[in-house]
């Protein structure tokens, strides 16, 4: 299994339904990575958008999300 795994990921079912998805370190690390990266991205847009003033008030932003609407 080891060494199919580090091959590709390896799925794992419990009475035919998926459960949960063995990978390799590697591909763990990367995935990793790339949501640190994605942070690191969002972080810097929002600070892009607090300068340039292109921010939406809190009490509104929630309003909104309580009646479903969205952008």
């Amino acid at each position: 299994m080891l060494l199919k795994i580090q091959r590709a990921p390896v799925q794992i079912n419990r009475n035919g339904k998926p459960v949960t998805v063995v990978i390799s370190m590697d591909e763990y690390e990367s995935i990793e990575s790339l949501k640190v990266r994605l942070l690191q991205s969002r972080a810097a847009q929002a600070k892009t958008d607090i300068e340039a003033g292109n921010t939406v008030d809190g009490e509104s932003l929630f309003d909104s999300l309580e009646k479903g609407e969205h952008d």
